[in-house]
């Protein structure tokens, strides 16, 4: 047996003794499906409507506790924690079934409404009192730069033959410090990061916002009101009407009371930039280092989004140099695999 199989083996029995600990052994674990994570889940069937998670960062876990039940307490669908070992990284948490924004809009589902809905459940956390009253880091700009720091270091190695990048990367870094800087100041809402259509399923019988159910969260962090709105609409995975996109981001604002427009749409459009340039990296990344060759498939799209949001924020210098560096970057669908 070789390392990783006795790993897999080492987990499957520690999942087994948690359930055993909490007197819920015994029962069917169905694996679902993985996403770009190191996070793993198992439905529970015999046990009603459960889900055990696995995330192996313990960290990660302690940020979806505190944040499902601060989301809960104000009245929103995340999955309720029914118990956990922190130590372990193990949670039994509620199970929302299968109706994600992903298979709906597959199986045909109008989309207006669904995101319509989603909106609507960004706007009422926005200007939920207390909403952004938690005890979480600022998405400052450490962190902004170095998510754009992902882009030099794997898409640029992707797309490019040049054995010395690192005059590219320099400049990158200088040119994105000083783009960001306004934007990483703002502490303005709870940003869950990761809200777009996987993380989102329906909950029909619920009623108003509470039918959008919540998900992937634990990477919360408080910061600008733009970047949850921007996620949903400019989707890695899935591409959305421009003219759709315009009247949800009017319908976000009309929801709002005394916000800057103007400021943000500018925060909007950087922090989409900021994005896109952080998902090229993360997407070449999962495909090279972790074996994940399907996240290649989405880089034309992200190269698309990129480029257009480079120029909706007037990064001109920042698109100057990726042409100068990465000749044909922005159209990838030559090189994908």
């Amino acid at each position: 047996m070789n390392e990783a199989s006795e790993q897999r083996l080492r987990d499957a029995r520690a999942r087994e003794a948690f359930l055993k600990s909490i007197g819920v052994d015994g029962t069917e674990v169905i694996a679902l499906p993985g996403d770009a994570s190191t996070r793993r889940y198992f439905r529970l069937p015999g046990k009603g409507a459960l889900i055990l998670q696995d995330d192996p960062s313990t960290d990660h876990f302690q940020n979806f506790a505190l944040i499902s039940r601060h989301l809960t307490s104000l009245g929103f669908s995340a999955p309720r924690i029914l118990d956990w070992d922190e130590d372990l990284g193990l949670g039994l948490i509620e199970d929302f079934g299968d109706r994600t924004y992903t298979r709906l809009l597959a199986c045909g589902a109008d989309e207006a409404p669904l995101y319509e809905l989603a909106v609507d459940t960004l706007s009422a956390l926005h200007e939920a009192p207390g909403a952004a009253d938690i005890n979480l880091p600022g998405y400052d700009h450490a962190r902004l730069t170095d998510e754009v720091a992902l882009l030099p270091i794997w898409f640029a190695r992707h797309a490019s033959d040049k054995d010395d990048l690192s005059a590219f990367a320099e400049q990158h870094q200088t040119l994105w410090s000083v783009a960001l800087k306004d934007v990483a100041s703002r502490r303005e809402v709870l940003v869950l990061r990761d809200f777009h259509v996987d993380n989102l399923i329906l909950l029909e019988k619920r009623p108003g916002v509470a039918a959008c159910g919540l998900l992937d969260f634990q990477g919360g962090l408080i910061g600008s009101a733009a970047y949850d709105l921007m996620s949903v609409l400019q989707d890695a995975r899935r591409d959305l009407d421009t003219e759709l996109t315009a009247r949800l981001v009017k319908r976000y604002l009309r929801q709002r009371h005394g916000m800057d427009e103007a400021r943000f749409l500018s925060d909007f459009h950087a922090l989409a930039a900021q994005r896109h340039a952080k998902i090229l990296g993360i997407f070449v990344r999962l495909a090279n280092r972790d074996g994940k060759r399907q996240y290649l498939e989405h880089l034309p799209r992200v190269a698309r989004l990129y480029a257009a949001a480079l120029e909706a924020a007037g990064l001109t210098e920042v698109r100057a140099l990726m042409d100068q560096h990465l000749p044909g970057w922005s159209d990838p669908s030559q090189w994908t695999a």
